[in-house]
């Protein structure tokens, strides 16, 4: 019981950085109806911008406050990765959102291999590693050799999560972006008629959805210690699932998708064979699929006549 327990914290702590992830898929799909498959190599482009933060932190100005180091480091990732959605929504979906819908999907996989292999080129194929930012844990409860724990790492994963679900809450339920965002993913004409800005407010989205996945890819390097070029791809792929799986166009879809991933890619791997830990996520993916095509969370489509 007590390996079970640490292995529920541990999934709900990758379901946590795969949630944020989601946010930004399901984002941008509710409001474009397309699917921004460059979102993965942002998240991983994030990380490695913390990665880098870190770094000039404390080789270059010796700042050894891990608050503060942080903090720094998770507001560097948000406004690079920020910028970088920005241009990815002017340079590769604006001029295609009245086209054919293979013509952006192409364009997304596009800077999706641009994003990888510039990542690759400039900070080369090899992992890159940091010393542990944060260490110490809480001892829950002890039977008998096996302690159960709640790392430091896994606190701050929890809290920063929570805290931003509850203001990404208050942004779409209470402010003007938000029923704006709510307009265009309703009807983008109608929205356009009534005057909102069609296209400032597609823009903020890709910057709010890039934010999320630089926090998502801040708290990867902080809890990992480590990252890759290649990084993006399973877990964007895995964000995705999780999108899919709580209902694509769902914000709490998105979530609960991403807690259900962590939760099953870890208890697999603890029970199982750590090899099939994906194969079992996405075949809980097809099996709901299957009975439930529109997700957990998700409406099904209505045919207007």
């Amino acid at each position: 019981m007590d390996y079970f327990v640490q292995q529920i914290i541990n999934g709900v702590t990758l379901g946590s950085i795969y949630g944020l992830i989601a946010i930004g898929y399901t984002m941008v799909f509710g409001i474009i109806g397309m699917v921004n498959f460059a979102h993965g190599d942002v998240f991983m482009t994030s990380a490695f911008i913390a990665l880098i933060t870190f770094l000039i932190l404390t080789t270059l100005f010796g700042i050894t406050s891990i608050a503060v180091s942080l903090f720094i480091m998770l507001i560097t990732a948000m406004l690079f990765t920020s910028l970088i959605n920005w241009a990815i929504e002017r340079i590769a979906y604006r001029p295609l959102r009245g086209s054919f819908r293979l013509a952006p999907l192409i364009s997304a996989i596009g800077m999706s291999i641009f994003l990888s292999n510039f990542v690759q080129v400039s900070q080369g194929p090899l992992n890159k590693s940091i010393p542990p930012i944060v260490q110490g844990e809480f001892v829950l409860f002890r039977h008998a050799s096996y302690p159960v724990t709640l790392s430091y790492k896994q606190v701050i994963i929890w809290g920063i999560t929570a805290v931003l679900l509850a203001a990404f809450w208050f942004l779409v339920a209470r402010t003007r972006l938000g029923r704006a965002q709510r307009a265009c993913e309703q009807d983008q004409k109608m929205a356009a008629l009534v005057g909102i800005d069609v296209d400032r407010t597609i823009a903020a989205t890709f910057v709010i959805a890039a934010a999320l996945a630089a926090v998502a890819g801040t708290m990867y390097v902080m809890y990992y210690g480590v990252v890759s070029f290649a990084d993006g791809f399973v877990p964007g792929v895995k964000a995705f699932t999780a999108a899919v799986l709580g209902g694509i166009g769902s914000l709490p879809g998105a979530v609960v998708g991403g807690l259900l991933i962590g939760l099953i890619e870890t208890l697999w791997s603890a029970y199982f064979s750590i090899d099939y830990k994906d194969v079992a996520a996405f075949s809980v993916l097809a099996i709901t699929l299957i009975f439930l095509p529109q997700g957990l969370f998700g409406r099904p489509d209505v045919e207007k006549v």
